[in-house]
């Protein structure tokens, strides 16, 4: 198992401590605001991400043969997404990335459970970490 299987694995067995959904959007929330501060600088059109209703900011650098991604958004709930996106893909390889996809998102009932705005911003948010990872390889 990689190691993006193995995080996305404790993900769902973390949120399956949760009896409902107000209480898995609160940890959602809660991992948003552990996100370390995005660079005021880097909060530019060409960072910002097409596809989400809110504003999200992201950023990829290659470091060591890993991708590292950081992105910040003024929504609560969706800097979460971000967070749960940045435990399972940042720090990884390019074709690790790739060779896995976002199993746990149904896993854990977030495809069920989002509106469909907070869907399309998740996708596209997923499609810029496979974009970087396509460029790096």
């Amino acid at each position: 198992m990689t190691e993006i299987q193995d995080s996305q694995q404790e993900l769902i067995e973390e949120f399956q401590f949760f009896d409902n959904w107000i209480d898995r959007y609160q940890y959602i929330i809660d991992m948003g605001r552990q996100l370390p501060e995005f660079p005021e600088d880097q909060k530019t059109e060409d960072n910002r991400l097409r596809g989400c209703q809110s504003q999200v900011w992201f950023t990829s650098r290659r470091n060591n043969g890993q991708l590292e991604f950081q992105a910040v958004s003024d929504s609560a709930i969706v800097s979460g997404l971000i967070a749960v996106l940045m435990r399972v893909y940042s720090g990884r390889t390019p074709q690790d990335i790739l060779n896995t996809p976002p199993d746990f998102i149904t896993a854990i009932g977030l495809d069920q459970h989002l509106s469909p705005t907070r869907s399309n911003g998740l996708n596209s948010m997923i499609q810029a970490i496979q974009a970087a990872a396509r460029a790096c390889l």
